[in-house]
C-alpha cells in the first residue's frame, strides 16, 4: 500500500497504486486524487478517491 501522504505522481506503478474506494480504478498520476482518513477503534483508516465526484458518491463502506 502506498503511503496516503506520499506524492503519487512519482515512481508509483499501477500495481502499487491505491484503488478508488468508489469505482475501484487504480489511481496513478492523478492531480484530482483525494484521500480521507479517520480513526476506527484506535486504528487509522484511509480511503482513496479518483476525484471529488467519487468522494461525494462514496457510501462509507
Amino acid at each position: 500500500m502506498v503511503d496516503p501522504t506520499s506524492d503519487l505522481n512519482e515512481n508509483t506503478s499501477e500495481e502499487d497504486a491505491p484503488s478508488c474506494a468508489t469505482c475501484e480504478a487504480k489511481i496513478v498520476d492523478s492531480p484530482n486524487h483525494r484521500v480521507i482518513t479517520w480513526i476506527d477503534d484506535g486504528t487509522v483508516q484511509s480511503a482513496h478517491f479518483c476525484d471529488d465526484n467519487c468522494r461525494i458518491d462514496w457510501d462509507g463502506e
